[in-house]
């Protein structure tokens, strides 16, 4: 890796340890950045109380065992003792012109783990809607940027395929025809056909009775019943898979793996944990109790693992699945992209696989905390009958809007290629505007602001990339052939480069704090860099070495915001 900040480390890690000796072999250096200089070293000040010296006398012992030479142009004390680290413009030159020649464009793989992803997870036979906008693109940037970093994701869309509305469900399906208009529903309009059928359920006592039966006759394994339950779940897979198309989710069905996957195994599991004395019938149910987990008046909040009625809930099937991940799957790390409001049941699931040994010191399970998205009034965004947004016209909206804008101006491109922008455009804003802030922050959803052309949006890193693929047109020159060495001659140059040498450190961070947002502030920082870049720098009228290198710095920018945008799944136009 030739990220300035990785090398400073090492060597800075180095200086400190033939300074005082091999207990600090591993002291962190503290590298940042600057701005008096290109980084500064912060280590002398956090270990001065440890070794009982003043900071700054700390420092220029540092700075004497230093072996930066070729790599910094000068190494300064300041302050109460920091080391101000500033780099030599041939280094930086140098070292991006090795960028340039890695496929992986400083990227690193890391040591591999299993990581089985849990995300999107919509209910069948309804609509997906804005409640599911979240989990499925901030846990399909993860998948991406995980599987990019050399892990083994294993994508797990947990839908909510069992459950007693079922029953309601195969009797309405059955009433009218599954080959009727009312049924092909479940593809186009599954909310029609799930209301209808709550209607239906309502007002007729005989139905409801039909239902009832039929839950049982589910729960029994009758294979007509199932039958039936799996014509709606194939059809609401179909759905489900056309809301992915239109978003470029790369969940397949492959990936499902819905709550009744475990079913035979639900019994077991309340048998083990009764065994092993950590559940116990409370009021008819069988109930875990965790030490820690109170409620009002301090009252103990159980995880309800069988209902009174003898039927399960999601602790069971929660626990049944991470048993699942740890023991089959063979995980090391396990991710489940799910909404904030989960984190007290999710805690006490894990906590009771841990007191089963089912889940293992070992592996890792992470709550990626989804927050809200809210409309302009600060709340819950929804339609005007009170509503959640579908998925679907929420994004349709997008790239509506976003073609009235690409007629207006790119008029002269024929009818196909403007909707093929358009769509790229709304749904690239709309990914975007999700993953680029906080995954556990709320945010307000806002077509004006995410589909500006300026601002970290987007249509704006978008319009960066079809702006470079451009020049490299005007030049006549393919991106793969701009391969010509980086020389520094400018300051905007300098800063271009130093921003490039930054992206594989970047991508690793996010897999490492699952915070998607820390990309895209990287590539609207490194957008901005350009910017100013090919304001100050001319590319192709310059000449000569000086030409050849600028166009390096282009055909490397235009590699790492593709690259970049590619991980957070936001699709780049050739043309805007």
């Amino acid at each position: 890796m030739v990220d300035p900040a990785v090398v400073l480390t090492e060597r800075v890690q180095a200086a400190i340890r033939s300074a005082l000796g091999p207990d600090f072999a591993d002291v962190d250096p503290i590298i940042r950045p600057s701005q008096f200089a290109d980084y500064q070293a912060n280590a002398a000040l956090a270990l001065a109380q440890r070794v009982g010296r003043p900071p700054r006398e700390l420092a220029s012992e540092i700075a004497g065992h230093l072996d930066a030479g070729q790599v910094c142009r000068s190494v300064e004390v300041s302050g109460p003792g920091f080391l101000n680290l500033t780099l030599r413009d041939d280094w930086i030159g140098m070292a991006t012109s090795e960028l340039a020649g890695e496929d992986r464009l400083g990227v690193p793989r890391q040591s591999r783990q299993v990581v089985p992803i849990d995300y999107s997870a919509p209910n069948v036979a309804k609509e997906m809607h804005v409640g599911h906008l979240r989990t499925t693109v901030v846990g399909d940037a993860l998948a991406r940027t995980l599987e990019h970093l050399g892990h083994q994701v294993i994508r797990q869309n947990h839908i909510g395929d069992w459950g007693t509305p079922f029953g309601m469900l195969i009797e309405y399906l059955l009433d009218v025809g599954e080959g009727s208009a009312e049924a092909k529903l479940l593809e186009d309009d599954p909310n029609a056909f799930y209301q209808a059928a709550r209607r239906q359920f309502d007002s007729s006592p005989e139905f409801a009775t039909r239902a009832r039966v039929r839950v049982v006759a589910l729960q029994g394994g009758d294979s007509e019943t199932l039958r039936l339950w799996r014509e709606l779940v194939d059809r609401s897979r179909r759905y489900f898979n056309r809301v992915y198309a239109a978003l470029d989710i790369t969940l397949i069905d492959a990936d499902l793996a819905g709550e009744s996957t475990h079913n035979a195994e639900l019994a077991q599991i309340c048998d083990e944990l009764e065994t092993k004395g950590l559940a116990r019938v409370d009021e008819g149910a069988l109930c875990v109790f965790l030490p820690g987990f109170t409620g009002r008046e301090g009252k103990p909040v159980p995880l309800i693992i069988r209902k009174s009625d003898g039927g399960y809930g999601y602790g069971t099937t929660d626990l049944a699945t991470i048993r699942h991940r740890v023991r089959d799957l063979h995980a090391d790390r396990v991710l489940y992209v799910i909404g904030a409001p989960q984190h007290l049941h999710l805690t006490m699931v894990w906590e009771t696989a841990r007191r089963a040994g089912w889940l293992p010191d070992d592996v890792e399970v992470v709550h990626v905390q989804i927050g809200n998205v809210l409309g302009a009034d600060g709340k819950l965004l929804r339609t005007r009958s009170g509503a959640p947004v579908p998925l679907m016209s929420l994004v349709g909206e997008a790239v509506e809007r976003a073609g009235v804008v690409v007629s207006q101006l790119r008029p002269e491109l024929g009818a196909a290629e403007q909707a093929a922008i358009a769509r790229d455009v709304g749904v690239g804003a709309v990914k975007y505007a999700d993953l680029s802030v906080a995954h556990d922050t709320e945010y307000v959803f806002d077509y004006d602001r995410m589909l500006a052309l300026h601002g970290n949006t987007g249509p704006y890193l978008q319009y960066a990339v079809a702006r470079l693929r451009s020049l490299f047109s005007r030049a006549g020159l393919d991106v793969g052939h701009a391969t010509h060495a980086v020389g520094i001659r400018e300051p905007a140059e300098r800063a271009l480069a130093l921003a490039l040498l930054g992206f594989g450190s970047v991508v690793a961070q996010v897999g490492d704090l699952l915070e998607p947002h820390r990309l895209c502030g990287y590539l609207f920082e490194l957008a901005q860099t350009f910017t100013t870049f090919y304001e100050q720098c001319p590319v192709l009228k310059a000449e000569g070495p000086v030409r050849e290198s600028r166009l390096a710095l282009c055909a490397l920018t235009l590699r790492v915001l593709g690259q970049g945008l590619d991980l957070l799944g936001v699709p780049a136009p050739a043309r805007m």
